[in-house]
């Protein structure tokens, strides 16, 4: 039987300063080919390469990840600032209509980090590029050394760093069997105004919105600030976020 396809957005880098490339985590991959039972396929996060009406056409599911580059301020009314690059505005041009092409359409949808940022500002909310800065909330970026590196043990940049209370009853709770969860973080910018669009259904511990979900999405349309692709294949929660999005995205497939 052929596998389902989740389509997994790229982020634009230059290679050696020369080569324009289009990545994706590797992670995220695995996450898609270990958990979900589809076949995981890179889609170019540029709109002079990649259609979404084409796209959608081939997809069953998408997946947008996490990345470096911020979301650009313009998008939610906000200034550029350099102290807040890199941005990726060809991810960004393609990541917002897609969202709301896939939340109009049913097709299963799931943001991880700067994917839940994404589908926060196409949902009509607002981000912060520091959170941390926000009286009263805590630095939810990545473990770094006394010298400013980033730490160079990947078990320990992503380690449970910070409880999330999800909303008793709510779809979160539901899929995951708890109301309360321990997560990684390694994010600066957040979400600032939830958009009229979306719910918020998870927080952590300094009120940080870090669980979302389209509120009149007829399919799976998900979003968390914590990088679930890093051990869904043994963390029981990342596991079970992964696997109901692959079955939304078997479902989907079926019905079509």
């Amino acid at each position: 039987m052929v596998k389902p396809v989740i389509g997994i957005i790229g982020n634009t880098y230059n290679m050696e300063n020369r080569f324009a490339v289009q990545m994706a985590g590797e992670r995220n991959l695995q996450a898609i080919a270990d958990v979900t039972g589809a076949l995981p396929l890179i889609f170019a996060g540029n709109p002079l390469i990649t259609d979404i009406s084409d796209l959608l056409s081939v997809v069953s599911g998408v997946l947008l990840t996490g990345a470096r580059a911020n979301v650009h301020p313009s998008l939610f009314g906000a200034e550029p600032d350099p102290r807040h690059e890199p941005y990726d505005t060809a991810r960004d041009a393609v990541a917002l209509p897609l969202i709301e092409a896939c939340v109009a359409r049913g097709i299963p949808l799931f943001g991880i980090c700067r994917g839940f940022q994404e589908m926060n500002v196409a949902g009509g909310g607002s981000l912060h590029p520091e959170i941390r800065e926000l009286p009263g909330r805590m630095n939810h970026r990545m473990p770094r050394l006394e010298t400013g590196e980033i730490h160079p043990d990947p078990t320990v940049v992503f380690a449970d760093r910070h409880e999330v209370q999800l909303v008793p009853g709510g779809l979160f709770a539901r899929i995951l069997g708890r109301e309360t969860i321990r997560v990684n973080s390694l994010h600066g910018q957040g979400v600032l105004e939830l958009g009229p669009e979306l719910v918020a259904e998870g927080w952590a511990e300094d009120g940080t919105i870090e669980a979302i979900r389209f509120r009149d999405a007829p399919g799976f349309a998900l979003g968390v600030q914590w990088h679930a692709e890093y051990d869904p294949q043994a963390n029981p929660v990342n596991q079970a976020l992964f696997r109901a999005f692959g079955d939304a995205v078997a479902a989907y497939r079926s019905a079509g």
